[in-house]
């Protein structure tokens, strides 16, 4: 059991018979005698379903052991996605619904961490950073904004990203997974 104060983003509980993931945990005060309370998003693991719950700080939840393995990322074909278990060199294939928007950072030899709950996949976790290669974009011309500027550009994996103007196709750049943001160079 964990108390309802100490939940945080990526956090998995059982509720109501179901596991759910903490999405964003928010904690108020309230005036007076009161406890607290804590207004939560919650998603269903299994439907993917998002939920608003709100707790009050001394309420228990029960914690769902859910297991995180690095596996490294091998290949695709058609329909499935190839990774090995970095511990016991086990393949394990996925198909292509159970990777979904995290197929564009995928690349080969990479690692990422697959998450699973009695033995089913709940989810896939890239690195928060990766290193991509710029396939496509303008040239910069110098002088064309008197404050830094942006252009977009095409990396590896067809993901486009605005990057600064001086970047220039088969530069190395760091990118921030979570939001599509250029941070700096690889």
């Amino acid at each position: 059991m964990i108390l309802t104060l100490d939940l945080k983003p990526g956090h998995t509980i059982e509720l109501d018979g179901r596991v759910m993931q903490v999405v964003s945990a928010e904690r108020h005060k309230t005036v007076g005698r009161g406890a607290g309370m804590v207004r939560t998003k919650l998603r269903d693991i299994h439907t993917g379903n998002i939920y608003e719950k709100t707790f009050r700080s001394t309420e228990k939840v029960a914690d769902a052991f859910v297991e995180h393995r690095e596996h490294q990322y091998l290949y695709n074909d058609a329909a499935s996605y190839y990774f090995m278990d970095t511990e016991n060199y086990e393949q394990v294939q996925l198909v292509a619904e159970q990777v979904g928007q995290q197929s564009r950072w995928l690349k080969e030899g990479e690692t990422v961490t697959l998450t699973t709950y009695q033995g089913r996949l709940i989810g896939i976790k890239v690195p928060n950073t990766v290193d991509r290669q710029v396939e496509k974009t303008d040239p910069g011309v110098r002088g064309d904004t008197a404050q830094g500027g942006s252009k977009p550009a095409v990396i590896e994996g067809n993901v486009t990203v605005d990057v600064p103007l001086f970047i220039e196709v088969g530069d190395a750049i760091r990118v921030d997974t979570n939001t599509a943001e250029y941070v700096g160079r690889g």
